[in-house]
């Protein structure tokens, strides 16, 4: 199996700021926009109410509620109304498909979707950021491959006519568009859990999920388990080749990540320890646990 980390949500560049951790500790990853697709923000439900008004608030209309969003992943069910038969969903085109290509990303492995974060507070009704508080990279959802798909054209194949509005079917014009397709509950070492999904979000921070180090001047340096660090001759985190960019730092280690790229790919072959890692990690999303 390999974990692929695979950054996605706002940020300072893709929305302009980070995505909101509300005062109960909720959390929810906002997807970037994209004026082609066929879903706005206003369409999207979250809490009960319109997504639209958010985004409108923490960017200060920049981006505008019935602005068109680029919803992928789409890991929510209950986030549109959906078709029968829909199932959570994740597309990947150009450069960084060709990077999951070349390290053989399939069924089986596993996205671990992580974004910039930050504390948001409640004044008279309208959401602002929290000030002398940092953003932090959080890991946000998840969704383990069952299927991978080409996308050659603007409509899917048969079978899959529920996925017509994802934003990928309207890039059918790029290189390496594909689409993938969750299992339906996590396998991990062939052992299918029941109990668990096989994609999902995050509905609550934890510091479990955090990836900035708690100190860090930079959101990019991360604080990882001891194991991580890729002692003898195990392959790194893919971008992360350079040694001067890992360091042990008390019973973990620290990784200077890269700024840019979208996925860094893991393979548990050589990190067995990832498995229990990730497995722990949605095992108590799932049960509600948040320590």
């Amino acid at each position: 199996m390999k974990l692929i980390f695979s950054r996605k949500g706002f940020d300072s560049s893709a929305g302009g700021v980070p995505s909101p951790i509300f005062p109960d500790g909720r959390m929810i990853s906002l997807p970037i926009p994209d004026e082609r697709s066929k879903v706005t923000y206003a369409d999207i439900s979250y809490n009960g109410a319109s997504l639209g008004s958010l985004v409108a608030q923490l960017t200060r209309e920049r981006i505008p509620a019935h602005s068109r969003v680029h919803i992928d992943p789409d890991l929510a069910q209950d986030s549109l109304q959906r078709l029968a038969g829909w199932r959570p969903i994740f597309g990947q085109t150009g450069p960084a498909q060709g990077h999951l290509r070349n390290n053989g990303v399939g069924p089986g492995d596993l996205f671990l979707f992580f974004g910039l974060f930050r504390r948001v507070e409640n004044r008279d009704g309208i959401y602002t950021w929290v000030t002398n508080v940092r953003p932090c990279h959080v890991i946000w959802g998840w969704l383990q491959i069952a299927e991978v798909l080409p996308i050659e054209s603007s409509k899917p194949p048969s079978g899959y006519e529920w996925a017509e509005y994802h934003p990928h079917f309207r890039q059918e014009s790029e290189s390496n568009n594909v689409m993938y397709v969750a299992s339906r509950h996590l396998e991990i070492d062939n052992v299918d859990t029941d109990s668990l999904s096989g994609a999902g979000v995050f509905s609550y921070f934890s510091t479990s999920q955090q990836l900035t180090a708690p100190l860090a001047e930079k959101t990019t340096t991360w604080n990882l388990p001891a194991w991580f660090h890729p002692t003898g001759n195990r392959m790194p985190l893919t971008y992360h080749r350079n040694a001067q960019r890992w360091r042990r730092q008390g019973e973990g280690t620290e990784l200077k990540t890269v700024s840019r790229g979208q996925e860094f790919i893991l393979d548990c072959d050589e990190y067995p320890e990832a498995v229990g890692w990730a497995y722990d990690l949605l095992q108590k999303q799932q049960f509600g646990k948040t320590a």
